[in-house]
Formats: C-alpha cells, structure tokens, sequence
C-alpha cells in the first residue's frame, strides 16, 4: 500500500514523454516548497478519537440479481466492469448512537442531545487486492436532491479512480436518502432497517453529520467489521461532495471537523459556502462556470483567496450537471428509478437550448483528487488558476466573447478550441438550469475557425498538453473514455442525420471501439492503429461531404496526436 509518489524536483526544463509508450504520462507541474521533504509521506493526524465506533455488519448478501423486480441488490448498483479493473462493489450497514449538532454560520458546532440510534448503509467500490490499493480512500456524501441518493462524484471519476487504485465509499446520511417516498426504504425491504431520524422523532438532518463522522471512523480504524475486507487501513481519508453534499461538507469542514477530526482534506463540487480560515484540514472547491452563473457557488465564497489551506477551481464552459453525469448515471436511474435524468440522449428536450455542457469537468476533478493527496501527503500545495470573469455579481453574469464561450476560469481544449458552445446556463422546466447547454456550432462556422483539420488539432492539442503542464488535468488524460465517447456520439449524430449511411458508421464504430479497448488500457501503439483506420476510412467514405469528414478528422486527428505526441516542455 502506498501513496501517489510525489513529483520529482523540478528542473528548468524536464521531459514529458506524450509518446507510444505512454500517453502523457509525466508528474504534474508542482512546485516543490523548498522547506519540504518531498519523498516523505507525512503521516495522517486525522484521528477521530472522540468519534465513536460503529457496529459494521456485512456484505449484505444480494437476495436477487442487479435489475430484479424484488430489488435485493443495493440501490444505484454500479454497471462499471468492476471486476476488469481488479475492483468489487459491497453494502454495509452501520449502526450506533449518533449526537445531534447544532451549526451556526463558520463556527464550531454545539451538542444538542446524544445517544439518539441510527442505522444506515455505506457502499464500498475497492481494489480486491492490497497491492493495487493506493492508501487512499474517497468517501463520498451522497447527495440527495433528488429524494433518493446518488453518487455524483462516483459517476464523474470512477475511471480515474480505479486506474490510481482509490477506494471508494459511499455514504448514506441523509433523511431523504432514506426515508422520502422514493428513498431506501420505500424502494426495497433490503433497507427496512435503517433509519436516521432516531424512530422518526427526528425531522431534520441534524444527526448527519455524526453519522458520516462515524461512516469514516469505521473506514479508518474499524472495531469488527472492516468495510475495507483485506486492504490494509487507509493512510488518507478524504471526503467529496456535489452540490447539496458540498454544502454538507463545508458546514462539515466548518463546525463538525474540528471536534472530529477524522478526515484529512475536503473536496467540495459543485457549491460549498464560506469556509473559517483558522483550521488546517486542507479544502479543494471545483466549480463549473453554471455553479459561478447561477449563484450556488456564492459570491462571498468566490472572494476568499487561496491560501496554504484552500484552493478554488473554476471551469469554464462547464455546467452543475454535465454530459458526463448524465449519461453515466442514466441508465441505472431508468434501471432503478423507471425514468431517465433530463437531457439523456433520446430523451425528449425540454430546455431553451440542447442541455448539458460536453466540457469535460470531471478531467479537472480528477487532477483535484490526485493533488489533494499530494498536499496531505507531502505538504505539495496545488497549483493555482484563474477565475471564470464576470460582468456583474448581483445577479451573478458571466463575461462571453463574440461566440457566447465564458471568458477566464481554466480553459480545456473542448472550450478554447470549440466545436460546440457550452456553457453553464440554460433556461427551462425543473433542473434546466443547472443542465447548461450545448449548441454545436454550424459547418460554416468551423470551416472559418479551423481552416484545415490540421488547424484544429494543433490548437487542441496545444491547449491540452498546456492543461497537463499546468497540472489541471492528469497526466493520464489520454486514457479517459471521453475521448472515445465523444466520437462516437458524433458519428451517431452525423448518422441520425443522414450524413453517414448506417454501413460506414457501423465501420467506424468498430474501429473506435478497438482504438477505446487499447487507449484507456494505456497500448497507445494500438490505439492509435485503430484511429489511423478509422480517419482513413472517414476520409474515403464521407468525401461526398467534406464537412461531416473534417467533423471526424477533426477529433480523431487529435486524440492521435495526443497519443504519439513526443515534446519536451518548459516547466
């Protein structure tokens, strides 16, 4: 077991290799204070010594297979190919006594009552093996807005996560998680035990954050049971929330942390408030540009400098949920729910604009999570980056250039160099809001921003290996599925068209998929054969429109260049 080894020392200049034996993979850009120890883990100091110790039982045993009727499976089961990446999925569930907090503002929190029992569940995605652990847990806030729970933050970076061997676990602490008409215990008998509102004399989420304290307890220094099976105990537990959890969280961070002390750093997504300054416990806030748009991310947060403690990321372009939320978590909500989630491909449109920014936030987050580990681990602050530019605060509006694109705020290459405008904002029924749009911008419109294909992919790749360099993303970013899926939404939209007869889209497909099999494996040799067929075979198939053609040159060109690339950079 062992942490991400940090960045070696820097050099003026040092070697990036972007080439077949592996696709940007390079330690990120840090710099390294001249005070620290770079190749010394310091050791967690995060105890949860008054925090009390759960009773743990399970596995919980499936009684039915995933999509049963009966529903004796848990709720939200991953489709991931868990066992491909060396991973399983487990339920438990925890039980104790839980005190009642009371939280005011950025102050420390006040007990209200104790010995108030509660039963919940945790989810665990893990590594099978101890070698493939990296000490590293993500322990993840369900959020509930929905009424029932959902991972968010699962969904955006469970790629990422098992490629750098994090574990996972999921935590229900919430009362409508479980107890609204469409939570836990309506949805299936496996959860008729559990309960958070100590036998309903409880209406409010006072017991939650107790209970997550206690969820992380049986994490770290489990009593029985280990959720954990045969992985040695975690060097470093760090929480993670979207939305309504990262508000949780920064009350958490704020009033509950310092009396716990079971975590080692937060990362808040998608909203957070104001944090106190005089704790240590390292914070990370990732916003898209929809979370600065819309307010959830306050203006009174947004001023708070960065400091030894708190980093705050901006991402432009990127909307509150994203097209790769949704498309991820879309199928097990139609599997476990009956509906799919608004924008869902084939789904009817309801908002002013086609929903769902297609700017890849979670590249960013997953750089967020990889850093986090490199500040508590090895003091190793991350790097810094620009904030999303605004006209006003009050109501909050975005600076936009000519195309509408948002102004500042960390630019990935699907932004800077556009073949759609994404954005945070979008108008319409129910989260339309949130959603943000994505409008593709027309053939007349791309020929005159990219005049040959080789235009494009030259500033597409020029933007993401300077994302890389600046640490924004990881250095694995050529592994990540988006890049495949992406493709292949456009071949199907140029299809659905009429653009691509059904036989060549078929074709491509095939070649994609091949291409996908070897690039998220790391055979970037391989991957890059199979993009070289299927640019070919763009080329010769779709010359009777050259503009679908250079639509599919554009992004494959790119993700190839991307993977042979061989450049040295200046640090």
């Amino acid at each position: 077991m062992s942490v991400p080894p940090p960045p070696r020392r820097q050099t003026r200049r040092a070697a990036i290799t972007l080439g077949l034996a592996g696709a940007l993979t390079l330690s990120v850009g840090l710099a390294t204070p001249t005070n620290a120890a770079p190749n010394k883990v310091r050791p967690s100091t995060a105890t949860g010594a008054d925090v009390a110790d759960p009773a743990v039982t399970g596995p919980v045993a499936n009684t039915t297979g995933v999509g049963h009727p009966d529903r004796g499976y848990p709720f939200l089961a991953t489709d991931v190919d868990l066992a491909a990446g060396g991973y399983l999925e487990q339920e438990f569930f925890i039980a104790g006594e839980a005190t009642r907090y009371a939280v005011s503002g950025t102050g420390t929190a006040t007990v209200t009552s104790t010995g108030h029992a509660y039963t919940t569940r945790v989810v665990v995605r893990r590594p099978k093996a101890a070698t493939k652990f990296n000490g590293v847990v993500i322990a993840e806030w369900n959020n509930v807005s929905n009424q029932w729970d959902q991972e968010v933050d699962w969904f955006q970076s469970h790629e990422h996560l098992m490629r750098q061997g994090y574990a996972w676990v999921g935590v229900s602490a919430q009362r409508a998680g479980l107890h609204s008409a469409t939570g836990l215990k309506a949805w299936s008998p496996r959860y008729a035990s559990l309960d958070v509102t100590a036998g309903g004399t409880i209406t409010d989420d006072s017991l939650s954050y107790d209970i997550f304290s206690q969820a992380v307890k049986a994490v770290r220094s489990p009593v029985g049971v280990d959720p954990l099976g045969n992985l040695p105990a975690p060097q470093y537990v760090i929480a993670t929330g979207h939305s309504q959890s990262a508000g949780r969280l920064a009350n958490y961070h704020n009033a509950i942390q310092p009396l716990a002390n079971v975590l080692d750093a937060i990362v808040l997504h998608g909203g957070g408030g104001v944090l106190r300054t005089d704790l240590s416990t390292p914070v990370f806030r990732i916003n898209a540009e929809g979370d600065v748009a819309s307010g959830i991310f306050s203006a009174a947060a947004r001023a708070q400098a960065d400091s030894p403690v708190l980093r705050s990321w901006e991402v432009a372009g990127a909307s509150h949920g994203d097209w790769k939320l949704i498309t991820d978590y879309g199928p097990l909500r139609k599997r476990d729910i009956g509906t799919y989630p608004g924008g869902y491909p084939g789904e009817p449109q309801t908002c002013a604009l086609p929903a769902l920014s297609r700017v890849p936030q979670h590249m960013v987050q997953n750089a967020v999570y990889d850093h986090t580990v490199k500040w508590v681990a090895y003091g190793i602050q991350p790097p810094t980056a620009p904030k999303i530019q605004m006209t006003d605060t009050t109501p909050p509006a975005v600076a936009r250039d000519s195309l509408g694109l948002a102004l500042g705020g960390i630019r990935l290459a699907q932004h800077e160099a556009p073949l759609r405008i994404n954005s945070g904002v979008n108008t319409g029924p129910g989260f339309c809001f949130l959603d943000g749009s994505s409008v593709p911008l027309s053939d007349a419109q791309l020929a005159t921003l990219y005049p040959t294909v080789a235009s494009y992919v030259a500033e597409a790749v020029a933007v993401t290996t300077a994302a890389v360099r600046a640490g924004y993303v990881p250095g694995s970013v050529t592994r990540d599925p988006a890049w495949y899926s992406d493709i292949r939404y456009l071949i199907g939209d140029l299809a659905a068209a009429g653009r691509i007869d059904l036989r060549t889209a078929a074709n491509l497909d095939n070649r994609l998929r091949q291409a996908e099999r070897f690039g998220v494996a790391g055979n970037e040799r391989q991957a890059v054969e199979f993009l070289s067929q299927l640019a070919d075979r763009a080329g010769q198939d779709l010359k009777h429109d050259r503009a679908a053609r250079d639509a599919v040159l554009r992004v494959t060109k790119t993700l190839s260049r991307l993977l042979t690339k061989s450049d040295r950079l200046d640090w």
